[in-house]
């Protein structure tokens, strides 16, 4: 057995069920360190821990192919939910094991901005940056999610395109400077919340960071009966 787990947004209590039976169960867990430490009140005593991080994923998801092959039940766990933003990683490990692995779904930090901001998802285009490669396309896809008029809940690159660089590059490419932005930083777990706009998101933020552009027409849900 080998299965893809969202582990949530940072609270324990987010994660599924479904997910909290499978990393209890399990034979060998694996993931990034911040993760697996997540859901290490979990795993049971004799289960096998591999933690890994950017330099040695590779290295350390063939060590959980090996024992996957060798009939070891192994839970890989992702933080929030495997598609939102873990695509990348899903391939690593399924390169590491020559086969598709199922996936168990878990709840994403952007679904918690989507309730923390009171927006709904078919008025809101989801954009992460949280990937390798070039991000140019990503980019102008998140402009077109401006000019239509859709609110935007964004994942930055931590390295290299955090909230105000996301900022800086909208307004460079004729974004309005007065759209609202929400940026909240740990979310569910030391939450700490900024609001502004777009001129003004000019300060640093930490790794975990997740930001909401808003339209500036209203949408339909945030419109008041009668209004």
């Amino acid at each position: 057995m080998m299965i893809c787990v969202g582990a949530g947004p940072g609270d324990l209590g987010l994660l599924t069920q479904r997910g909290a039976e499978l990393v209890r169960t399990a034979d060998v867990v694996a993931g990034f360190d911040a993760v697996v430490n997540l859901v290490r009140p979990l795993i049971g005593p004799g289960a096998r821990v591999v933690t890994m991080g950017y330099r040695d994923q590779v290295e350390k998801l063939q060590e959980v192919a090996d024992a996957h092959r060798g009939g070891a039940r192994c839970v890989v766990v992702f933080m929030g939910d495997v598609h939102f933003s873990g695509f990348q990683f899903l391939e690593r490990v399924e390169r590491a094991c020559g086969e598709w692995v199922e996936t168990v779904p878990g709840i994403s930090s952007a679904q918690v901005l989507a309730s923390r901001g009171r927006v709904c998802f078919d008025e809101t285009t989801f954009v992460t940056f949280h990937r390798r490669g070039d991000l140019e396309p990503f980019k102008r896809h998140l402009v077109r999610v401006l000019e239509d008029d859709r609110n935007a809940i964004v994942i930055p690159r931590p390295w290299d395109f955090m909230p105000k660089d996301v900022c800086a590059y909208l307004l460079s490419h004729g974004v309005r400077g007065d759209h609202p932005v929400e940026v909240w930083e740990n979310l569910t777990s030391r939450e700490a919340h900024w609001s502004g706009t777009l001129t003004d998101c000019t300060r640093d933020f930490s790794d975990m960071s997740i930001l909401l552009v808003r339209t500036l027409r209203p949408m339909p849900s945030q419109i008041e009966p009668g209004g």
